[in-house]
């Protein structure tokens, strides 16, 4: 996502525990995230709830990764016929067309860069 240029924080949200109400009313305003609710701010401890959200719904939860949810996402946009959010374009379409190998001719250029460079 960073060499692509678009920010992580567009799509996977962290909070804590205590962050509880102001994680549901941004969720609920996101069109599209991965949402990770931890106990304390030590990346090191396993989450306390990792989950998504599509159009301010929570639709999937208590997945057990980041990794995880982030294919499970993908698998819902294919699944429900979404579009992928614009900020976050290159990311899923290196996805699709580098790792899944879906249309790969169909490349953008720095999509196509990053392939070289893998």
């Amino acid at each position: 996502m960073v060499y692509l240029g678009e920010d992580v924080e567009s799509l996977i949200k962290e909070y804590l525990v205590s962050q509880k109400k102001e994680a549901e009313a941004e969720l609920k305003a996101s069109t599209m995230a991965v949402f990770v609710i931890r106990e304390n701010e030590d990346p090191l401890q396993s989450p306390h709830e990792i989950g998504i959200v599509l159009e301010g719904v929570e639709v999937l939860s208590e997945l057990p990764s980041v990794a995880h949810a982030f294919a499970m996402l993908f698998g819902l946009i294919y699944a429900v016929n979404l579009s992928y959010p614009r900020k976050l374009k290159y990311t899923f379409d290196a996805l699709q067309k580098i790792f899944m190998e879906i249309e790969p001719k169909k490349m953008t250029r720095k999509v196509c860069s990053l392939s070289v460079k893998l």
